[in-house]
């Protein structure tokens, strides 16, 4: 999205750069709102009445405080401008349908097997894996790191269900580490582009 001249570095047009903001404040709200769903699933695991419920009051400033960095007046337009594929949006929904179809699937697999408390790491480990394709397709190399970490974030949650750690616990765990990652990402974003 760069025109490049012989012996010039490449400029950034308008059109480019608008879309490129537009971009990382879209990602920080999808970011962020995703952040506070997997906060909430997470604070519904927690034993304590109270820390769920502090869990909860702190979760939705920090969504709003992610959006708001992203919408700021002043803000630093993104140090780079985004190169994408060709046909990325198509390319977007696609991979977002496949999340969507694989998110049923496991939830209705761990169903079956009646093991709900496997769930929350399942549905982690393919939101994560979803951010692989995402990196390329939007240009935000920083995907890479949310994609492993979320993954990461499953594979623990897998073995701490699968060692028998209570439901609830599984869901604290995977969710609230869910979250953070998907905050630090919406952060990151929001701020750095």
């Amino acid at each position: 999205m760069t025109q490049p001249t012989s012996s010039v570095p490449a400029v950034p047009d308008a059109e480019c750069a608008a879309l490129t903001r537009t971009l990382r404040r879209r990602g920080t709200v999808v970011l962020s709102v995703f952040a506070l769903v997997w906060a909430f699933a997470g604070a519904s695991g927690l034993a304590s009445p109270g820390l769920a419920l502090a869990v909860e009051t702190a979760a939705v400033p920090l969504a709003v405080a992610a959006v708001v960095l992203a919408y700021r007046k002043g803000a630093a337009p993104s140090p780079r401008t985004v190169n994408l594929p060709e046909n990325w949006a198509r390319s977007v929904g696609i991979v977002n349908v496949v999340e969507l179809a694989a998110v049923f699937a496991a939830v209705g697999v761990c169903n079956a097997w009646g093991r709900p408390g496997f769930i929350p790491p399942a549905v982690a480990l393919v939101v994560g894996l979803h951010f692989f394709p995402l990196a390329r397709l939007y240009d935000q190399w920083q995907y890479q790191v949310t994609a492993g970490a979320l993954s990461a974030v499953a594979v623990v949650g897998l073995a701490l269900a699968a060692a028998g750690l209570p439901d609830g616990d599984v869901r604290a765990v995977v969710a609230l580490a869910a979250a953070a990652t998907l905050w630090a990402s919406a952060y990151h974003v929001g701020v750095r582009g």
